[in-house]
């Protein structure tokens, strides 16, 4: 069966409660590439997939335990599909001419998971 909505996982997302000593860690210790960093995130590459060490912008997200990011076309595709959705789409992020849309929503055993779309603008 060919999925049309989900072309793969785009990022995951581990919760850190120190950025600057998780930064520290992934970039010094584990030799991965830091791409950018704000001040509540970094960004990582890892062979193709994208690590995001994040301060959770929530106390719900605040598990020590990873978020996983289904990367899709367009999240609308997705929104009324049944699915329970914890907030809104929003823009996350602003790279050149990418802005970065990513919304949270709950699997049927309360995992928190997350769809992103990386939107020309």
């Amino acid at each position: 069966m060919e999925n049309k909505t989900i072309k793969k996982i785009g990022q995951i997302g581990v919760p850190v409660k120190n950025l600057n000593r998780a930064i520290d860690f992934y970039k010094e210790k584990l030799g991965l590439s830091l791409l950018f960093n704000t001040n509540n995130m970094a960004f990582f590459e890892c062979n193709g997939l994208r690590l995001m060490l994040t301060l959770p912008e929530k106390e719900e997200f605040a598990l020590l335990s990873s978020v996983i990011y289904y990367e899709v076309s367009n999240i609308k595709d997705i929104l009324g599909k049944e699915v329970t959705f914890i907030d809104e789409p929003h823009v996350v992020a602003k790279m050149g001419q990418t802005e970065t849309w990513m919304v949270f929503f709950k699997d049927t055993e309360d995992n928190t998971l997350a769809l992103m779309s990386e939107v020309q603008v």
